[in-house]
C-alpha cells in the first residue's frame, strides 16, 4: 500500500522510500540555501516527487519555489501538498476544477517525545485516544500527523494560522478514517466536513485529507476513492 491508497481519483501521487534520490533546479537551490544535509535530501526528495507528480498531472514545471508562510507555490490551477520525514517521502496534486485542497502527511510510527503530546491534543482528544484498541500503532504520532494534515489543507486556502487546539478530531480505528471540528469561528463553509484517511506502512503513518469539489466548479460531490 503506498500513500495513492488515501487518495481519491483525478489526485496524481509519488512517492519515495529510504533512499532518497533527486536533483534541483538552480532556482530551488537558492530557495533552500544552506541546510544540513538531512534537510537537504528531504526537500530534494519532496521536490522531485512533486515536480514527477504534476508531470504526470500534464503540468510540468522545472522548478517548485516556496511562498512566504515556506508553502510550495503550486502552479496556476493546480493544488497540492507534500510531506517528507525520515526514509519517506511523497506529494500530491490535482486540477483546482476537481478538488479545493489536499493535505497529506507521513510520519514514523513511534511514540512522540515526552511533553509534545500535551501541545497537540485537546482534552476530550485524550480522552478518545485512551480508548482506542492497544496495539503496534501509535495513536498520539497519529494524531499529530492528522493535524498536520490539516494545517497543510488549511493554510492554502485561508492564508491564516490554525493551532493544534483549534481543531478536535475523532478517529475511527475500524474503518482507518477520521473526522476534524474546528474550533473557531467564520471559517470557509468547505471545511464544515473535514474528514480524511489513514493507514500504516512499514515503519511509516500516513494521513490524507482531500476537499472535495473545485474552488470555481461549486462541485461538491464527495471523492470517490480507490479500493
Amino acid at each position: 500500500m503506498t500513500i495513492s491508497n488515501l487518495l481519491p481519483f483525478g489526485v496524481v501521487s509519488v512517492q519515495q522510500e529510504e533512499g532518497f534520490s533527486g536533483t534541483l533546479s538552480p532556482e530551488e537551490e537558492k530557495a533552500l540555501g544552506s541546510a544540513v544535509l538531512k534537510r537537504r535530501m528531504e526537500f530534494t526528495a519532496g521536490r522531485t516527487c512533486a515536480r514527477s507528480a504534476l508531470e504526470r498531472l500534464g503540468t510540468p514545471v522545472s522548478s517548485l519555489l516556496r511562498g512566504p508562510a515556506r508553502e510550495p507555490l503550486w502552479p496556476s490551477g493546480v493544488v497540492g501538498s507534500i510531506t517528507h520525514c525520515e526514509g519517506y517521502c511523497a506529494a500530491a496534486v490535482a486540477y483546482q476544477e476537481r478538488f479545493a485542497g489536499i493535505g497529506i502527511d507521513a510520519e514514523v510510527n513511534e511514540p512522540l517525545p515526552e511533553g509534545t503530546l500535551a501541545l497537540v491534543a485537546r482534552p476530550e482528544e485524550l480522552e478518545r485516544l485512551g480508548r482506542l484498541p492497544a496495539g503496534s500503532l501509535c495513536w498520539d504520532r497519529l494524531l499529530f500527523s492528522i493535524k498536520e494534515s490539516v494545517y497543510k489543507t488549511w493554510y492554502p486556502l485561508t492564508k491564516s494560522w490554525l493551532g493544534f487546539e483549534e481543531a478536535s478530531v475523532t478517529i475511527d480505528s475500524d474503518r482507518q478514517t477520521f473526522q476534524v471540528d474546528l474550533l473557531i469561528s467564520n471559517y470557509p463553509e468547505i471545511f464544515s466536513h473535514l474528514r480524511g484517511r489513514y493507514l500504516v506502512e512499514g515503519r511509516h503513518i500516513l494521513t490524507a485529507i482531500v476537499l472535495a469539489g473545485g474552488a470555481s466548479s461549486g462541485n461538491l460531490q464527495e471523492p470517490v476513492f480507490r479500493g
